[in-house]
């Protein structure tokens, strides 16, 4: 079987005020460290054989802080698992903050394999990211740009957010030109989002923190997504922007609904039925004290026919090559044409739906919300 394989490592200095992902507080001396790396790499072994698993195409090392691990982390982690690898994987991205990554890590992923570096930096502004508790000064941000520059011979991603508190078109344009300026073969544009339970979403509600208004905030991400083009990337993907062959190859199976393990507390994997159009979830309780254990159970979801639809369309519709003609005839039996019917024509005489697939236009992708919404009415309707 073919299946991707993302490792949670939810380990992070501190929480950022918008952050929804799980995490606990930890600081590279944290004996937790090793503990968890021994055994997510267990469970990595582990899925591998469960699930037969010959082929893994890609690998994603996430978080959290994945970078905390350390140079020595990572070479253990990718050491205890290279064995059940049968086929090494195109690409293994791992996720890091500025201010842990040196000279000592970068080269601890070249020498076991990693090909992809994901930078967080989401601001150069040292205000916007004190707004936000963003872990790390300000200053470790090109420090880290200089580095993966300079030293790095994989290609490298940088994370950038709009919509942030103090944040106005002058300084988004400020941040767009020097990201680019270190030539990163890929970069993310994410709207501020106020995630229900972080700290920022009880901040804004009690008017502690001033953020743009949403028309502001829409026109903050249109300007960086229109700076980002003018700068020779392309959307590919509702926030993603590359360079030719630049695409994260691990995300795009997700976006196509393709098998992938999770291991790691917090993580989860999805393994598919063609055939039957269904599929099997296993999550990892966000549990890291009893992860620590040994005795954390993941729990097991099916996903039954209807439910796996709607999740590809969630999904695939955020790719510009969409969600996939022939897999969705393999796992429903119909096509997009049959099964959302009425959804698809009217965003054809729009203009939104591509000629020469079912996919969202570039100019369709900003109305993602709306097209997911009537695709959802759809089908309820039957």
């Amino acid at each position: 079987m073919v299946a991707s394989l993302y490792i949670h490592v939810p380990f992070c200095a501190g929480a950022c005020d918008y952050c929804d992902f799980y995490s606990v507080a930890a600081d590279k001396d944290d004996d937790r460290l090793n503990r968890y790396t021994e055994l997510v790499s267990r469970d990595v072994v582990n899925q591998i054989y469960q699930f037969s698993v010959d082929t893994i195409p890609s690998i994603y090392i996430g978080g959290g802080t994945p970078s905390m691990l350390g140079a020595s982390g990572i070479s253990r982690l990718m050491k205890a698992i290279s064995p059940a690898i049968k086929t090494w994987p195109g690409e293994i991205s791992i996720e890091a903050n500025p201010e842990s990554v040196n000279r000592d890590f970068i080269q601890a992923c070249m020498d076991t394999g990693i090909s992809r570096i994901s930078l967080g930096v989401q601001s150069f502004s040292a205000k916007s990211r004190r707004a936000v508790n963003r872990t790390g000064s300000a200053r470790t941000v090109p420090e880290a740009l200089s580095l993966l520059r300079d030293v790095w011979r994989g290609n490298f991603s940088v994370d950038l957010i709009t919509g942030l508190p103090f944040q106005d078109e002058q300084t988004l344009h400020e941040d767009i030109k020097k990201v680019v300026s270190y030539g990163p073969a890929h970069i993310s544009l994410y709207s501020l989002i106020l995630e229900e339970g972080t700290v920022l979403k009880e901040k804004a509600g009690k008017h502690e923190i001033i953020l743009p208004g949403d028309d502001e905030a829409d026109s903050l991400w249109l300007l960086g997504k229109s700076l980002l083009e003018e700068s020779g990337y392309v959307q590919y993907e509702v926030s993603n922007f590359s360079r030719p062959r630049g695409e994260c190859l691990h995300n795009i199976r997700y976006w196509r609904m393709e098998n992938w393990l999770g291991a790691g507390p917090g993580a989860s994997g999805t393994i598919f039925d063609d055939p039957t159009g269904t599929a099997v979830r296993r999550t990892v309780p966000a549990d890291i004290e009893t992860f620590l254990t040994g005795t954390l159970e993941p729990r097991m979801e099916n996903i039954n026919r209807m439910e796996l639809i709607k999740e590809m369309i969630l999904m695939g519709f955020r790719y510009i090559e969409g969600p996939g003609d022939i897999l969705i005839k393999k796992r429903s039996g119909g096509t997009w044409d049959t099964l959302i019917p009425e959804t698809l024509r009217r965003w054809r005489n729009n203009g939104l739906i591509r000629e020469d697939r079912t996919a969202l236009t570039r100019e369709g992708l900003v109305f993602l919300n709306r097209f997911v919404g009537d695709a959802f009415f759809e089908l309820d309707r039957g």
